[in-house]
């Protein structure tokens, strides 16, 4: 954006919005498909690891290790679930600020708050970048998410309907 033109304050414009989140360690990760699912996984190996260490307490799995087992690799998904989630709802964020006709910012606060209207060439860059940069990022992250929940609820029915 024009620095002279725009009034909105450097770090809260879309474009810088979007330069930062790649710079992320965590945000940038979905940027390819291999580097989220092999951290996801990372994640998840972890918390199954530590899920086992705190389900190996219970009197009621000490009947059954298969349950127990099972019911730690179900539960550990969570963790990975959570973490897409958050990376969904901040690249979904900076989606919608790029693809956006106007720009809500404050200047000094919360209670101040400004809208402006971008110019035609300014939203059709911020489409472009958002078109070609975020949205194969947010679609990474719903096949990565719609995975999670197969295996969730699959868990979830072999619970359900299959007595151990």
């Amino acid at each position: 954006m024009n620095e002279s033109k725009c009034p909105v304050p450097r770090e809260q414009q879309p474009t810088n919005e979007f330069i930062e989140l790649s710079k992320s360690s965590i945000f940038s990760l979905p940027k390819t498909k291999k580097s989220l699912i092999f951290v996801l996984l990372k994640f998840w190996v972890g918390a199954f690891i530590l899920f086992l260490v705190i389900s190996s307490g219970s009197i009621y799995f000490r009947t059954s290790i298969l349950k127990y087992v099972l019911l730690s690799f179900f539960t550990s998904l969570s963790i990975p679930f959570l973490i897409s989630i958050r990376l969904y709802i901040g690249w979904d964020h900076v989606f919608k600020r790029l693809t956006s006709e106007r720009v809500e910012y404050e200047e000094s606060g919360w209670y101040d708050g400004q809208v402006w209207i971008k110019p035609l060439v300014l939203k059709e860059k911020e489409s472009l970048i958002a078109s070609i940069e975020v949205k194969p990022i947010l679609k990474n992250l719903i096949q990565t998410l719609s995975i999670i929940l197969v295996f969730a609820l699959s868990g979830i029915l072999l619970f359900q309907y299959y007595n151990f």
